[in-house]
């Protein structure tokens, strides 16, 4: 696997249940090796021409850049947000055991699709 394989996704949850339940899907489904939960972030946005403030959760995901598109599909699917955040960026460096790790623990298989 190419050494750039490895990203973090970022998507946030308005509610606990809900970034327990995207966050144990995608680890169940081998989209995801680890998804961290942050709790008490503050978002600031413009949605519909509106000026939005929201208590929200941000999930730190752990995963392999060939797995972004199944990974979006399942936040889409589990979320309920009409748009959901998901986006990602490249690890550029880590500890190389640890990045083995991720790609191990995120093994595509057909099971994925049999998971959904």
């Amino acid at each position: 696997m190419p050494e750039d394989d490895v990203i973090l996704v970022f998507s946030t949850c308005n509610s606990v249940e809900l970034a327990n339940q995207i966050s144990e899907a995608l680890v169940k489904r081998k989209l995801a090796a680890c998804v961290n939960i942050l709790p008490g972030i503050k978002s600031v946005y413009q949605w519909q021409d509106k000026l939005v403030k929201d208590n929200e959760l941000l999930l730190i995901i752990k995963t392999r850049k060939t797995l972004f598109t199944q990974l979006q599909k399942a936040i889409q699917e589990l979320h309920d947000y009409e748009l959901p955040e998901v986006i990602a960026v490249p690890v550029e460096l880590g500890e190389q055991t640890y990045l083995n790790w991720i790609k191990s623990a995120t093994s595509v298989t057909e099971q994925n699709n049999e998971n959904k």
